[in-house]
This record gives C-alpha cells, sequence and structure tokens, in this order.
C-alpha cells in the first residue's frame, strides 16, 4: 500500500478513541439490560464491532499491526427476540436437501411401496422415473423417517435448518400454504438450528493446518538431530 493512501497517525488515533467510547456504551448496555435479549445490548454490540474492525484495518494499513481481538460475524446472526413472552402458537420451519446418491434403489424402493399399494399387482408407471419415485416415497414416509432412513431410498444428505418462530395467534387454515417460508420474522425466531457441510469442511482446515504444524515440527526436530549428529561427527574427528 502506498503512502499516499495509508491512513495519519491522527485517525488510528481517534479510531482507538472510538473503540474505547464504543466499550464504554456497550458496558453501560450491558449494565442496564431488561433481560437476556435486550436490543440495546445487540446494538451497542455491532457498534463495539464495526469500531474495533475499523481500528483493526487502519492500524494494519498504518503500522502493519494487528490487534489480539477476533470480532464475530453478525451478518448471520438473529437479531433480539421480540416476539411475545407466552406465545399461544409456535411454527416450525425445516429445510432438508437431499442429493440423489443411487437412482436406481430410489427407484427400487419406490416400486416396492408402489406394488404393496395395488393388490392386483398393477404397475402405475409413477415409480418409473425419479421425480415420480421421490413422490412416492415423500407421500408414503414422515420426513423425520426418510431423514433416518436416506440412505435406503438412495439419497444422501446435504444442508438444512430448523427455525422455530412464535406468533400470538395460530394462522388461519391454508392461510400459508402457498408460500410456507415467506415473511418469517426474524425477532420472532425463537431457535434455529443449522446442520451444514461447511461447519465440517472448516474443522477439516484446521485439522489440516495442525497436521502440517506437525509436520514442519517433525521435519524441524529432524534437521535439529541431524545437526547434532554432524556436530558429534566434528568433535570426534578433532579429538583424533
Amino acid at each position: 500500500m502506498s503512502d499516499a493512501v495509508q491512513p495519519t497517525a491522527a485517525e488510528v488515533r481517534a479510531a482507538a478513541e472510538a473503540v474505547k467510547t464504543a466499550l464504554d456504551r456497550h458496558l453501560a448496555a450491558v449494565e442496564r439490560r431488561s433481560g437476556e435479549d435486550d436490543p440495546a445490548v445487540y446494538e451497542a454490540f455491532n457498534q463495539l464491532a464495526a469500531a474495533a474492525e475499523t481500528y483493526d484495518e487502519l492500524l494494519y494499513d498504518r503500522y502493519d499491526e494487528v490487534t489480539p481481538f477476533e470480532i464475530p460475524g453478525t451478518e448471520d446472526a438473529l437479531p433480539p427476540y421480540t416476539g411475545p413472552e407466552e406465545p399461544n402458537s409456535v411454527s416450525v420451519l425445516i429445510r432438508r436437501d437431499y442429493s440423489v446418491a443411487e437412482p436406481q434403489r430410489l427407484l427400487a424402493q419406490a416400486q416396492r411401496v408402489e406394488a404393496a399399494d395395488y393388490d392386483d399387482g398393477a404397475d402405475a408407471d409413477a415409480s418409473g422415473t425419479v421425480h415420480g419415485a421421490l413422490g412416492i416415497l415423500f407421500g408414503e414416509f414422515e420426513p423425520d423417517e426418510i431423514a433416518s432412513r436416506h440412505k435406503e431410498f438412495g439419497l444422501e444428505e446435504g444442508d438444512s435448518t430448523l427455525w422455530v418462530t412464535a406468533s400470538d395467534e395460530q394462522p388461519d387454515p391454508g392461510e400459508w400454504l402457498e408460500a410456507p417460508f415467506e415473511g418469517v420474522d426474524p425477532q420472532r425466531v425463537v431457535c434455529r438450528f443449522d446442520v451444514s457441510t461447511v461447519f465440517d469442511d472448516e474443522l477439516d482446515d484446521v485439522d489440516e493446518a495442525d497436521e502440517d504444524d506437525e509436520d514442519a515440527d517433525d521435519i524441524e526436530d529432524d534437521l535439529d538431530t541431524e545437526l547434532d549428529e554432524d556436530e558429534d561427527l566434528e568433535s570426534l574427528d578433532s579429538d583424533r
């Protein structure tokens, strides 16, 4: 980075003062909080995170130094809950993704279900296609059963998410069926659970990094051993 675009020392100092101010505001909000999900604490947290991130960037650009603080991401975090304290109803929103890993297994399972449904052995051609087989299996089995037996049906699990939302009144019958996941108020989400291979990949990356560090340490130890052996040989030669 050129000197022309580097922040000034005064800008870095001002960013540091902004962090101190945001830290005081956050502590004051925590001391005055009205509950676990106080919106004032949530806002003060975001302000502190933004101030710290700005300071960290300016500090690095100016002095090539970093802070020891790790700011957690807030983009995917749920806002504070503002729904009813005693909800009269809840909605459970679930999405599970699958890939069709073994189409032949899927078709075979659908054909078994279809054959059992027809006493006369008549073959309705629905099970002859993958989309038809999916319709048969998901029409026959509950989603939770398919989730627990997905390998039997030739499916492979992908990402999944579960949201529990609270409401004052239960929706009218049929009101949301055409658009079941639209209009969800994030501030009425009681809890959320996500399962994703992304998390596994992140853990794998950490494990691989640890393994690389261990390999590097082993190589360094081997080199140290070789150097020690060379020094011992040189000592023996000099003694002779």
